[in-house]
């Protein structure tokens, strides 16, 4: 007895093989568009914690204590009365 294939099966046989191939490709593009959600969630949430330092930043840098500060580390200021010391890096 011999096996014989009609156009009809092979036609069925390639339209779920093509829907099984549509299936995988929508899953893999759905996988990567998730993580790129969620890669996106966690950068968001990154400048949301920088955002918030620099808002304290700002905030900080409008008293008196802070504008001291930035004199004396980046212009070397001291008050009167006041020994400076030198820090030498090599």
């Amino acid at each position: 007895m011999k096996f014989r294939i009609k156009p009809k099966n092979i036609f069925v046989i390639l339209i779920a093989a093509y829907v099984c191939y549509i299936f995988v490709n929508q899953q893999i593009t759905m996988r990567n568009i998730n993580q790129q959600i969620n890669d996106k969630h966690a950068e968001e949430q990154k400048l949301k914690e920088k955002n918030i330092k620099l808002q304290d930043e700002v905030k900080m840098s409008t008293s008196d204590m802070y504008i001291e500060k930035l004199a004396r580390e980046k212009l070397g200021f001291i008050k009167q009365g006041e020994t400076p010391v030198i820090n030498v890096k090599n």
